[in-house]
């Protein structure tokens, strides 16, 4: 493993030691603080490791080992030692010495375009789009498709010119440098990449979309150590032609003219084919591919299912992939959406220009695997899942947990209208791909200093913290990062790094200092903005700690029934809980999960008994004996109740055979920091539970038959307007969870989709439509959502 580097000079270090603090009290925070031992000594997880069930060959080739830790590098800090010259000219134009002195593999354009035009696949479709003779296709395609298909055609003309490809990363680099104080790179990771190119693969790198600069950062940080610049897929309409022109030269493939979303051009029936055509030619060629998949909806599996048509079309015999991981201190406020106005780009500028607040970038690139294997291994796979409706429906209605043991369903990713020409089970394949990808690309991200920070005043001290106390919560919570194999995006000493996240978000965050001490007191504003990007900044966590969450709501709902059992009007801490009810109650709430959570070759069982194992880790539970004069919560399968054997009334027997408790029992931990930890725990996803409870009170306002679109436009305004009323919990209200709790709601058969030729409609199912039926899945929801919050 490699040890966090002593130098905090060095740069291959991110140092947070600015030379005048933004904050008027920093220098009471290094006075209470200056005792604090830095962040010496502790030890960098190797992160970013294939997977050993899918992929057992491709880790055996040990690229990514564990060699002599070459540490980490400013991909924007370049001087004269980088260029192989020296003197005083050399120092002022070293940046555009070196990126002269980068290699870009040539990428002739050819006969590529003649090549997709005559390809088997786009000739069926020009058969099914024009005439069933296939013999006149050639020659006598209607006007309209041969314009249309020559629109399409024009994309495989893309290209990567060297000379101009320098050019734009000599501006990338300046233009980074003002954005961001470092972006951090892992040499280690970058000498595993060197070796798995000699392996004559094609490499695709797959990241999880967070911004329009994600893509443009892994290029840069390719090309900046001579490995093959990828070409990109970028999912968002460019409407200037002179961009255009620009982007397609420098091997950015983008979408047709005039298409307004990559939904859109999905739907077209001839770009499927043309694109398919196109990526085999690209990995026929040797060239590398980029691609990026959004974290809720999966759009972006469409390219990797074209990756996988290539090796069975015979073009390539196999891929490497790559996932990456691209963390921010801080995402880019004005840039993130890649058709931000005039003043949107000014204000971008504006903030380069006052260079207050750069937050830092750290980019993972994980082992890269054989896509062949993982398809031929069949442990990768999502064959066989049954809806969520089927599976939670017999639990929340009738209390039946006979069916909660099955995979869910979550072919919603790749629609069958997307690539209609794909097989079934290379669709499923392709699903499957999709989301181990997001899993592995989303493992290898780093935890930022924010994050850390976000996370505790958000889940933990939502009232607020004195800085001490908040120095102590973060040397805690970066141990328990550490000991989970994540790794963390920064190094150095605990007062910089404290300091570095309170100026980053200083704008979220409401600052006093209280008397007699003065110590500051830190707390975030209770408005919209500042708890979403709060939120934000949270979500890497609740990945990182997501059996732990499970497991604390899981426990928290069984505390719950004991109550409501006759336990005591208070929340009843001194019960034992099964091992099986346990997993049961984790299980019901893994399959509400949104993809990504867990891998597609572990089945949610064994990830409910990972939950199990990991709250008696943490020191949330403790195994038990069970003695006879102990309460025993016990959930029975075949009858569905709940019974309840006290302890004063030992001679009583109930009908649940009570006296027989499980094999392995468990119970809450008593030190006095136990509580505090659930809560916290359970907190992580109380903002999906809560948005999935106040989407459902929403229902019966929408004038249902609804578009998906107005639905979700709706939705969204109600849970604004109920964060609103309550004054509270306003990160529950954001747009990605509508259409997660609209995702939830259509698998679970709370609204019946209708797909109609110009939209898809939606609308109440009839059993949902009945108070009581509609009660109890709200009651399910609230089940998970522990009672005490801080």
């Amino acid at each position: 493993m490699d040890p966090v580097s002593k130098n905090p000079s060095s740069e291959t270090v991110i140092s947070f030691q600015p030379k005048r603090p933004a904050l008027s009290w920093s220098v009471k925070i290094r006075r209470k603080l200056k005792s604090v031992a830095p962040f010496l000594g502790r030890f960098r997880p190797l992160v970013g490791q294939c997977c050993h069930q899918c992929t057992p060959e491709s880790l055996g080739l040990k690229l990514l080992c564990n060699t002599p830790p070459l540490g980490f590098q400013n991909l924007t800090f370049v001087n004269e030692a980088h260029t192989g010259y020296r003197g005083w000219l050399v120092r002022r134009v070293c940046c555009l010495l070196f990126v002269c002195g980068r290699e870009v593999h040539p990428s002739p354009v050819g006969d590529r375009r003649h090549r997709v035009h005559g390809s088997e696949r786009v000739r069926q479709a020009l058969v099914t789009a024009c005439s069933p003779d296939e013999t006149k296709v050639m020659e006598l395609v209607m006007p309209e498709v041969r314009g249309h298909l020559g629109r399409l055609l024009a994309l495989t003309q893309t290209f990567i010119s060297p000379n101009l490809f320098r050019m734009v990363s000599w501006m990338l680099l300046k233009f980074f440098s003002l954005m961001f104080c470092n972006v951090q790179i892992n040499l280690n990771q970058l000498a595993a990449l060197h070796r798995a190119t000699r392996l004559k693969a094609p490499m695709v790198y797959v990241c999880v979309r967070q911004s329009s600069i994600d893509q443009a950062l892994i290029c840069l940080t390719l090309f900046c150590h001579n490995l093959r610049v990828p070409y990109t897929i970028y999912p968002n309409h460019v409407r200037q032609t002179w961009l255009r022109s620009i982007l397609q030269r420098l091997g950015v493939i983008l979408l047709p003219e005039g298409t307004g979303s990559e939904r859109d051009a999905e739907m077209d029936s001839l770009y499927s084919p043309v694109m398919t055509s196109f990526i085999g030619e690209l990995l026929r060629e040797g060239a590398a591919l980029s691609v990026g998949i959004t974290a809720a909806r999966g759009h972006g599996g469409q390219w990797l299912a074209r990756v996988h048509q290539a090796i069975s079309d015979g073009l390539v015999p196999d891929v490497r992939i790559v996932p990456v991981g691209v963390s921010y201190d801080c995402l880019p406020r004005h840039f993130i959406h890649p058709q931000a106005g005039a003043m949107s780009a000014l204000r971008f500028v504006a903030s380069l220009l006052k260079g207050d607040h750069r937050g830092s970038v750290r980019i993972h690139f994980a082992q890269a695997f054989s896509l062949k294997e993982m398809c031929e291994s069949g442990k990768c796979r999502v064959d066989g899942g049954r809806p969520l409706q089927e599976l939670l429906l017999t639990a929340i209605l009738h209390n039946r947990m006979d069916s909660i043991f099955n995979q869910k369903d979550v072919s919603w990713l790749l629609p069958p209208a997307v690539m209609p020409e794909l097989p079934p089970a290379d669709r499923q394949q392709t699903i499957a791909l999709t989301l181990h990808l997001k899993y592995s690309s989303t493992k290898s991200m780093a935890v930022m200093s924010t994050s850390l920070v976000s996370c505790l005043l958000l889940h933990k001290h939502r009232r607020g913290v004195c800085v001490s106390v908040l120095c102590r919560d973060i040397c805690w919570l970066l141990e328990e990062v550490l000991f989970r194999n994540t790794d963390v995006g920064f190094g150095g000493a605990l007062v910089g790094l404290v300091h570095h996240a309170l100026s980053l978000l200083r704008p979220y965050l409401l600052l006093a200092a209280v008397p007699p001490t003065g110590e500051p007191i830190i707390a975030p504003r209770p408005d919209p903005e500042s708890l979403l990007t709060l939120s934000q900044h949270c979500d890497l966590l609740t990945h990182v700690f997501i059996h732990e969450a499970v497991g604390a709501c899981a426990v928290s709902a069984m505390l719950s029934e004991v109550v409501g059992c006759g336990g005591g009007g208070d929340q009843e801490f001194d019960v034992v809980l099964g091992q099986e009810e346990l997993a049961e109650k984790s299980l019901q709430l893994t399959h509400l999960l949104p993809p990504g959570y867990i891998p597609p070759c572990q089945n949610a069982h064994s990830f409910a008994l990972d939950v199990v194992d990991s709250m008696v880790r943490c020191g949330v539970l403790v195994m038990e004996e069970v003695q006879k004069d102990t309460p025993v919560c016990d959930f029975m399968k075949r009858q569905g109740v709940l019974s309840w054997a006290a302890s004063d009334n030992p001679d009583q027997s109930s009908d649940s055979d009570c006296e027989e408790p499980d094999k392995h029992s468990y119970k809450l931990s008593q030190p006095s920091q136990c509580p505090e930890l659930l809560f916290f725990l359970c907190s992580l996803l109380s903002v999906q539970l809560r948005a999935l409870c106040w989407a459902l009170e929403s229902l019966h306002y929408l004038p249902t038959p609804i578009t998906e679109t107005d639905c979700l436009s709706q939705l969204h305004s109600h849970l604004k307007n109920r964060a609103q009323l309550d004054k509270a919990h306003y990160e529950s209200s954001s747009i990605d969870l509508v259409r997660m709790a609209l995702r939830t709601f259509i698998d679970l058969g709370v609204l019946i989709e209708d797909r109609q030729r110009d939209d898809v409609y939606l609308d109440v199912s009839p059993l949902f439509s009945q108070c009581a039926y509609k009660e109890k899945l709200l009651q399910f929801f609230k089940q998970f959502i522990a009672k005490r919050e801080k």
